[in-house]
């Protein structure tokens, strides 16, 4: 807020509205440390607002030479929705900085695991083979699709306010359309076409932007999780001492950084439903709607930043078995197969009568226990079209994963395209 105060002085100076002198003391004036905040804060519950307190005080430390240079043509909503974009900017710059180093260990994880064979799973069961270099590729892509839209509103979507008393700028007469932008100049904030005191469109997609990387971060976290469970164990979080620890059982290994990235994903997600319901304010000023942003707008930040922060941890230290991903697949005997193997039998009986025969058979090695390769073998159906060779061929995890490969291969083009790396 003072860094607004400050700017709004400048921008005045340079329109002729203010000496420069009044401008050279508000400057000065405009450090944080000659400012006792707990006070302003408790005044700030009097006016709904701590800028009134704050220009008070401000003026107090002018001087009557220079107090009515303070603040002049502005009002309060002009001031804190200005400091909220720097503050905005502030926090973007961070959560942009760890996302690109998630993105990179994303990139890196698909590269390394390019073709590591792990079981798909779908409805939480298992279902084809993918690689699970094509997984951290779709994290990758993932990311790189919320991160443009965080760029894109860091740099166009954030804008100065300044608009008086109801948006006219009336309080500056003539020069109040360049006083506006030499204000938005000085901060190097996005000069709006209109003042936006009850026009949040910025604030909401700001908010929904947020809530999209939290929400990525989130997912990521929820796969490792998942397969971090014991009896998957086929990724495990960074090591170190302390972490992940229980308070009552000493052999606990949690997914501690995963939890704290799906905690701040749909703590983001409940900030920007208030954020977008926000939208609707009365006139040319809110009644509460715009109070309401202020905590919503600080834990959108805070819980997107804390999610990828966290899930920056998990994915620069994360450790992969490929051996427990391929005996994991080998669990069904076979069954994560029976995909290939009935459109194998297609081109000899059809889509129908292909996959009724495999669905039987597979039924019957999973209610059984046994193997899906043992019940093609042993069916007089099957063998009147496919050799034994034929059956292991369709059995083989590399059948269905062709085009894993290349897909993997997309998403590392598109990822260097975009970053340059």
């Amino acid at each position: 807020m003072l860094e607004a105060e400050r700017a709004l002085a400048a921008a005045e100076s340079r329109a002729g509205l203010v000496s420069a002198g009044a401008a050279a003391a508000i400057a000065e004036a405009c450090r944080v440390e000659l400012y006792d905040v707990g006070e302003i804060v408790e005044q700030a519950r009097l006016s709904g607002t701590p800028a009134t307190p704050l220009v008070r005080a401000l003026r107090d430390r002018v001087g009557p030479d220079g107090a009515d240079s303070v603040h002049r043509g502005a009002t309060s909503q002009d001031i804190l929705d200005t400091a909220a974009m720097l503050v905005c900017r502030s926090a973007l710059d961070l959560i942009v900085a760890d996302l690109d180093a998630v993105a990179a260990a994303c990139a890196r994880l698909a590269e390394e695991h390019r073709d590591t064979p792990m079981a798909a799973r779908t409805l939480l069961q298992q279902a084809v083979p993918t690689t699970f270099g094509l997984k951290a590729a779709g994290w990758l892509v993932a990311l790189l699709d919320a991160r443009a839209r965080l760029v894109s509103i860091r740099r166009d979507g954030l804008a100065a306010q300044l608009g008086g008393a109801a948006g006219t700028l009336g309080a500056l007469g003539a020069a109040g359309p360049e006083v506006a932008r030499l204000f938005a100049r000085e901060l190097d904030l996005a000069e709006p076409t209109l003042p936006w005191h009850t026009n949040r469109v910025r604030i909401a997609e700001l908010g929904a932007a947020l809530a999209s990387v939290a929400g990525v971060a989130g997912k990521i976290g929820l796969d490792v999780a998942l397969l971090m469970q014991i009896e998957v164990g086929e990724v495990a979080e960074p090591s170190m001492p302390g972490r992940g620890g229980s308070s009552a059982m000493p052999h606990k290994r949690n997914p501690v950084g995963s939890a704290l990235a799906v905690a701040g994903a749909r703590s983001a997600a409940a900030a920007a439903g208030l954020l977008t319901e926000s939208l609707l304010q009365e006139h040319e000023r809110a009644a509460g709607a715009w109070h309401a942003e202020w905590a919503a707008l600080s834990s959108a930040l805070v819980s997107a930043g804390g999610a990828v922060a966290s899930i920056r941890e998990v994915t620069e230290g994360l450790q992969v078995s490929s051996e427990r991903m391929r005996r994991n697949l080998e669990l069904g005997g076979g069954l994560l197969m029976a995909e290939q193997v009935a459109l194998r039998l297609t081109e000899a009986m059809g889509a129908a009568g292909a996959h009724q025969i495999v669905r039987e058979l597979s039924l019957r090695a999973a209610g059984e226990g046994g193997s899906l390769r043992d019940e093609l073998i042993a069916d007089g159906r099957v063998r009147e079209h496919l050799s034994e060779a034929e059956i292991d061929a369709a059995l083989d995890p590399a059948a269905a994963l062709e085009a894993a490969g290349p897909l993997v291969d997309r998403a590392l083009d598109h990822y260097r395209k975009e970053t340059g790396r």
